[in-house]
């Protein structure tokens, strides 16, 4: 991931997460989400089963804030972030997240909050969820 013409964060093999803060979201809620993403089951065993998890497989994490996976795209021509958090709170949030899952998995990198970020990703398979709680 480059922030003006600086990499900023990183992996190998893991996990892509881009974070979308919404209104209503709460601590609780973060929480919920960093034992989810830790223990969701999305890497392939010796049979090529999802059946891994993200500790299981050594893999790491680069977690990203997105808030315009808050859009509301149904009406209109132009999108609605009516329903992200507001920046402050979408920022304490994010950086809720991202300690708890450094307190339970060795290899997390981040983006950085409300940069212009250049974001490179190679999906395997492509395989892509998204998890809500």
């Amino acid at each position: 991931m480059v922030v003006a013409e600086e990499t900023v964060g990183a992996i190998g093999h893991g996990m892509l997460l881009l974070v979308g803060i919404e209104k209503g979201d709460d601590d609780a809620a973060i929480m919920r989400m960093a034992e989810r993403v830790l223990s969701y089951r999305l890497f392939s065993d010796a049979e090529g089963k999802m059946n891994l998890d993200i500790r299981d497989v050594q893999g790491a994490l680069l977690v990203v804030s997105q808030f315009t996976l808050a859009a509301d795209t149904r009406k209109g021509r132009r999108p609605s972030f009516s329903s992200a958090a507001v920046p402050a709170e979408g920022r304490r949030l994010y950086e809720k997240f991202v300690e708890a899952l450094e307190e339970k998995h060795p290899s997390v990198a981040t983006g950085e909050f409300g940069a212009d970020m250049q974001v490179h990703l190679v999906n395997d398979g492509p395989v892509t969820f998204m998890l809500s709680v």
